[in-house]
């Protein structure tokens, strides 16, 4: 069955699991498979309350930080991007979720968490909007350090290191409470494959829903059929499926969040 899913995501092209052992890897790498990335979409800004883990000042090798609590003060920073892999897959990042090298996602010494950020590589104008649900880099001249992923969009794997320009986008609190309460209700699902045939979506839907025992959905956007696991109401769980769909193969698989008040899919 396993070759089956092999087989069947090569026609539609047309993680570890945790371990309670922290940094079992000594020295950061890029995952052995090099799947591609470029299908991966920029993070989406939304709004989200403060998490309660991750945002009190706090003191790392010596240096002190302070959490930035005026985010009206900060606009754009200048610096130098790295990104972390596979070391770091699977851990707790410093607001508590999983970190996930393969999603649209960044540490930042001092901006809140989780907090959404455009970082642009001034080398060769390439931008890409990420997640900050972490803390770091703590090199000296590093501001940010990208997931596998945005470096991959950003062209910074290749030299490890890039000057880049960070821009906060910042997304207002819904004024109205109906409204507020919609935008806190958010659903996940993990995207496994597109297609633009929707008889062969429909077959990927039915035999992946068989495989992981998990619900399968099929959203239309255009002329593509994106074939995805879900919905899930928890991002662990959510971060768990990805990780048990690369564990199977699919190394494409990655992370959609979407309002709970969205059209309905293609079932």
């Amino acid at each position: 069955m396993k070759k089956l899913f092999v087989v069947l995501a090569i026609m539609l092209s047309g993680c570890a699991t945790k371990n309670d052992e922290r940094y079992s890897i000594a020295q950061d790498t890029a995952p052995e498979a090099t799947p591609t990335l470029a299908h991966i979409e920029d993070a989406e800004p939304r709004y989200e309350p403060y998490s309660r883990a991750g945002n009190k000042d706090y003191t790392v090798l010596g240096q002190s930080y302070e959490v930035i609590q005026d985010t009206e003060a900060f606009t754009t920073q200048e610096g130098i991007a790295s990104w972390y892999g596979k070391k770091f897959h699977g851990h707790k990042t410093s607001n508590g979720e999983i970190y996930d090298m393969y999603s649209m996602s960044a540490a930042h010494k001092t901006l809140p968490l989780p907090s959404y950020v455009e970082v642009e590589n001034t080398a060769n104008g390439k931008k890409a909007i990420v997640r900050v649900n972490d803390r770091g880099p703590f090199h000296e001249g590093r501001i940010i350090d990208l997931s596998y992923a945005a470096a991959s969009k950003l062209d910074v794997l290749a030299t490890g290191t890039a000057p880049v320009k960070v821009t906060l986008l910042k997304v207002d609190k819904p004024k109205d409470d109906e409204e507020w309460q919609g935008a806190r209700l958010n659903h996940y699902f993990v995207q496994l494959v597109a297609t633009s045939d929707q008889v062969k979506a429909q077959q990927a839907a039915a035999n992946f829903s068989k495989q992981f025992e998990l619900p399968a959905d099929i959203l239309r956007a255009g002329d593509v059929y994106r074939v995805r696991l879900g919905p899930f109401y928890d991002y662990d769980q959510t971060q768990n499926a990805a990780m048990l769909a690369r564990e199977h193969q699919i190394n494409e698989a990655f992370i959609v969040v979407e309002p709970i008040l969205t059209e309905p899919t293609l079932k």
